[in-house]
C-alpha cells in the first residue's frame, strides 16, 4: 500500500503529547491522520487532518471512528477493547492488537501474564477491592511494607503507592488492586522494543530512570544506562522475551528493576511510545515516534542506536500552581549547550502535570547529567 501523499488514513486513539509527537513523523512523511480525544483542547488537534472529540471508552464512539481509517493505533491504554475487537473482525488493522491490549490494560491481568509466561517479576497478590486487601493484612497474609497498585486507571505516578502502615491504606481507592513485594533495587531501567507485522524486531539501548521521591514520576531518563554491559544485555534479552510473549506490533516499553544482586525483574509495560524514549528525538538515529509509524505500517524498522548520549528531563507543573501555564526562565535553558525543550501544548498547568520535556545531548554523559540538573533547577512551570 502507498501510505505517502494519498488517501490512506492512520487513526490514533488519544490526542495527548504522545499523539502530538507521533504527528511530527506523519507530517514529515505526509501521511493522513485522524485523532479521537475526549478534550477539545488536545495537544494533537493542531497537527492532524481530522480531529474528533469523544470518549475513548465508549464502544460506539471508538467503533465508528475506527471504521473511517485504514490502520488504527492508540497512544493511551484506556480505550474500549471490545470496539477494537469488532473492528479487527471487520478487517480494520489495529496495532497493537486488542488481544495484546487486553493482557496489558489491567495490571492484575498483566502480572498474571508474566507468571504464566515465566517472566521474572516481583511476587504479588491480586485483591478485588480495598476490603479484601485489609482482610489479608488482618489475617497476616500480607505484611508491611508493600507496593500497592490500582489494577486500572493509573498513570503519571497515580495509582501506585508504597504502603508502610495501616494509615497509608486510608486514602487508597476501593477498586481492584495488586499488592507487590517491595524489592530493594539498584536501578529502574527500561527497554523499548519495536516489532512490525512481518516479525522484524529491534530493541533500543537500555535507559536508566530516576524518579521524583514524592510524585512517583520519572524526573530523568539517562541513555545509555550507567550499568554493566552484562546487565544491559540481560535487560535487552528479557525485553525481547516479553515482546515475543505479548506478540505486539508497534512499540512496547518494558520497565524493569535491577536488583541488588544484578537480576532483572519486569515491573510493567506500555504498548506505545513512552516517556523513557523521549530522549530518542534528539539522540537516536530513529526516534521512537518514527519507529512506531514504521512498525505499525509494516515498513523496515530504523536504526535504534544512539548518535550521542542523551538525558531527558520531564517538565511538570510546580506545586502550588494551577491555571494558565507560564514557562519561567525558558530562555535561560535555551542558551545552554545541547538543550532542546519540547512543549506539549497543554494550556492549563497543575501540580505534577506533565507539561513538556527537555532533552540534553552531549558526548560526555556526566556533563549531560550536570546540564540536566541545571535545567531542572532553572526552568519552572508555573501559572499566571
Amino acid at each position: 500500500m502507498n501510505y505517502f501523499s494519498t488517501n490512506f488514513t492512520l487513526g490514533i486513539l488519544g490526542g495527548g503529547q504522545l499523539g502530538k509527537m507521533m504527528l511530527y513523523e506523519t507530517r514529515k512523511w505526509d501521511i493522513r491522520t485522524h485523532i479521537l480525544d475526549p478534550s477539545n483542547e488536545a495537544p494533537s488537534k493542531i497537527a492532524t487532518d481530522y480531529f474528533q472529540q469523544g470518549d475513548l471508552m465508549d464502544f460506539e464512539t471508538v467503533y465508528n471512528f475506527g471504521k473511517k481509517v485504514d490502520v488504527l493505533t492508540f497512544e493511551i491504554e484506556g480505550v474500549n477493547v471490545e470496539a477494537l475487537e469488532k473492528l479487527e473482525n471487520e478487517g480494520v488493522k489495529v496495532y497493537p492488537s486488542a488481544a495484546t491490549l487486553r493482557n496489558i490494560q489491567d495490571k492484575g491481568v498483566q502480572k498474571q501474564f508474566y507468571k504464566e509466561h515465566k517472566i521474572p517479576t516481583s511476587p504479588f497478590k491480586i485483591y478485588k477491592d480495598k476490603n479484601e486487601l485489609n482482610e489479608a493484612i488482618v489475617r497476616k497474609e500480607l505484611h508491611f511494607p508493600f507496593v500497592w497498585k490500582s489494577c486500572t486507571g493509573g498513570y503519571d505516578g497515580k495509582g501506585v503507592s508504597v504502603i508502610r502502615n495501616a494509615e497509608d491504606i486510608i486514602p487508597l481507592s476501593s477498586d481492584a488492586c495488586i499488592a507487590e513485594k517491595l524489592i530493594p533495587f539498584k536501578n529502574e531501567l527500561a527497554v523499548i522494543v519495536a516489532r512490525n507485522p512481518s516479525g522484524e524486531v529491534k530493541t533500543y539501548p537500555v535507559v536508566e530512570m530516576e524518579f521524583h521521591p514524592e510524585a512517583n514520576q520519572v524526573e530523568y531518563v539517562i541513555c545509555p544506562a550507567r550499568i554493566d554491559e552484562a546487565v544491559a544485555n540481560k535487560a535487552r534479552a528479557l525485553a525481547e522475551k516479553v515482546s515475543e510473549s505479548f506478540k505486539h506490533v508497534g512499540l512496547l516499553a518494558v520497565e524493569m528493576f535491577q536488583t541488588e544482586d544484578d537480576e532483572v525483574l519486569v515491573n510493567e509495560v506500555a504498548p506505545r511510545p513512552h516517556n523513557s524514549g523521549h530522549y530518542s528525538i534528539e539522540s537516536s538515529y530513529t526516534n521512537q515516534f518514527e519507529q512506531q509509524i514504521r512498525a505499525i505500517l509494516d515498513l523496515p524498522l530504523g536504526n535504534t542506536e544512539s548518535k550521542v548520549g542523551g538525558i531527558m528531563v520531564n517538565l511538570v507543573g510546580s506545586e502550588g500552581h494551577t491555571g494558565q501555564v507560564v514557562y519561567k526562565n525558558i530562555e535561560k535553558i535555551l542558551a545552554m549547550e545541547g538543550v532542546t525543550p519540547h512543549i506539549y501544548g497543554k494550556k492549563e498547568t497543575r501540580p505534577f502535570r506533565k507539561m513538556g520535556h527537555v532533552t540534553i545531548v552531549n558526548k560526555d554523559l556526566d556533563k549531560a547529567r550536570k546540564i540536566a540538573e541545571e535545567v531542572k533547577k532553572t526552568i519552572e512551570v508555573v501559572s499566571e
